[in-house]
C-alpha cells in the first residue's frame, strides 16, 4: 500500500513515484497455505527496496583519474543504486503476536485496507469491513485468553467478554483508534455532510502518512496546559468530560493537519492570550509546523466569546459529536456496548 504503481511485467514488484522523508509504505503478506512461515531464517519474510537516482557530485567526491580528465571546479552527474534489505521476525504463537503489535501500524494498515474497498465497493462497505475486523479479532482475543465458555457444547456462553483488551496492553488503543476512523470523514456518507471532493484528499493524505502521523490525523492529540510555559497533562481522551475533569484553562489539540489552542471560559483573565511567541506552548507549536510535510492550519479559540464548535467536533467520544458538527446516537461508550453486542452474536 502507499504512492506506487505494480511493476506491468513482474509480480510483487512496485515502483516508487517518488521518495522523501516523509514517504510511508506498508506491506500485508498473505498466506498461500496453512502451513505459516517457515522457522528457518533463510525463509523469513522480507520486504527488498532499490532505490535508483541521480547525484551531482563535487570534484573532491570523483575518483582520482575522472577528477585528472575533468577541468577543476566542475560537477560531474552519477546515477546511483542502493538495495535495502528487510527481514522480519514471525511470532511462534499467539501471545507473541499480540506482544508484537504495534497500534499505529495496525491503524496504517486498517486505513490502507478500508481506502481500498470504499474505493472499490463504496464508503458503507469501508465501514462494514472496519467494523466487523474489530469483532472478529475481539472474538479471536477473548477464545485465546479463555475468557468466556460454551454451556455444554451449546451455543450459550459464560464468562465476562472482554472488549477493552484488558489483558494485553498493546490491542487496548485498537477499539478506540477504530471508533475514531468510523467517525473520520474518511468513511462518513456524502449526505452526513463529507463532500466527495473532500473524502479523496483525505484518502489521499492519509495513503501517503507515516503512522505516528496518521495516528494524530485520525485520533488528534490533546494536551492541556496550566499557563502557555507549563505543560498540566500531556494527553486527554477527546472528551468534554475530560477538560472538566483535568481543570486546567488550557488545551492544545494536534489533528495534525489543524492545530488549536483553547482557552475554557473558566481561564484566568490574566492568562495571554493569544499564548505569547517565548512560551513553551508556541515553541511546541512551531516545532510541530516544521516537521510536517503539510504545514497546519493554527486555531486560537477563547470559549465563551469564540464560537468553539471547530474544536468541540473533536470530542469524537461524546454521545452527541461525531466530527462533522452533526449529532450522533453513539459516542464510545454505546461503540463498546454495540461491539460487545456483535461479538455475542459472531461467537454463537
Amino acid at each position: 500500500y502507499g504512492h506506487f504503481f505494480p511493476d506491468p511485467q513482474y509480480e510483487n514488484v512496485q515502483h516508487i513515484i517518488c521518495c522523501d522523508s516523509y514517504a510511508t509504505y506498508a506491506y500485508d503478506f498473505e498466506f498461500a497455505n496453512n502451513v505459516g512461515f517457515s522457522r528457518h531464517s533463510s525463509e523469513q519474510p522480507m520486504v527488498q527496496i532499490a532505490f535508483q537516482y541521480t547525484v551531482v557530485v563535487p570534484p573532491e567526491e570523483l575518483p582520482g583519474s575522472e577528477l585528472l580528465s575533468s577541468s577543476r571546479g566542475k560537477h560531474s552527474i552519477k546515477r546511483r543504486l542502493r538495495i535495502r534489505t528487510l527481514q522480519y521476525g514471525t511470532a511462534r504463537n499467539l501471545n507473541e503476536l499480540y506482544d508484537g503489535v504495534d497500534p499505529e501500524v495496525v491503524l496504517s494498515l486498517l486505513v490502507h485496507k478500508v481506502i481500498l474497498a470504499s474505493l472499490e465497493e463504496g464508503v458503507r462497505e469501508g465501514r462494514m469491513l472496519l467494523h466487523d475486523w474489530l469483532v472478529i479479532l475481539t472474538s479471536q482475543y477473548n477464545e485465546a485468553f479463555n475468557l468466556i465458555q460454551y454451556k455444554n457444547g451449546s451455543s450459550s456462553i459464560t464468562g465476562q467478554l472482554d472488549v477493552t483488551f484488558s489483558q494485553c496492553p498493546q490491542l487496548q488503543p485498537l477499539p478506540r483508534l477504530v471508533f475514531a476512523l468510523l467517525r473520520n470523514p474518511l468513511l462518513r456518507f456524502h449526505e452526513e455532510g463529507v463532500h466527495p471532493d473532500y473524502r479523496i484528499y483525505v484518502q489521499c493524505l492519509f495513503s501517503a502518512l507515516e503512522p505516528s502521523s496518521l495516528h494524530r490525523a485520525i485520533y488528534p492529540v490533546l494536551t492541556s496546559y496550566s499557563t502557555p510555559d507549563k505543560q498540566a497533562y500531556p494527553r486527554h481522551s477527546l472528551s468534554r468530560a475530560a477538560l472538566i475533569t483535568s481543570g486546567s484553562p488550557i488545551f492544545f489539540l494536534d489533528a495534525y493537519t489543524t492545530l488549536i489552542v483553547f482557552y475554557s471560559s473558566t481561564a484566568d483573565p490574566s492568562l495571554p492570550f493569544p499564548p505569547p511567541h517565548d512560551c513553551l506552548l508556541r515553541s511546541t507549536i512551531n516545532k510541530l509546523k516544521q516537521e510536517r510535510c503539510i504545514t497546519p492550519k493554527l486555531i486560537f479559540i477563547r470559549g465563551g466569546q469564540d464560537d468553539a464548535s471547530v474544536f468541540e467536533n473533536y470530542l469524537i467520544e461524546e454521545q452527541d459529536v461525531n466530527g462533522t458538527g452533526l449529532t450522533s446516537v453513539m459516542g464510545f461508550v454505546s461503540f463498546l456496548e454495540d461491539i460487545t453486542q456483535s461479538v455475542l452474536e459472531y461467537m454463537k
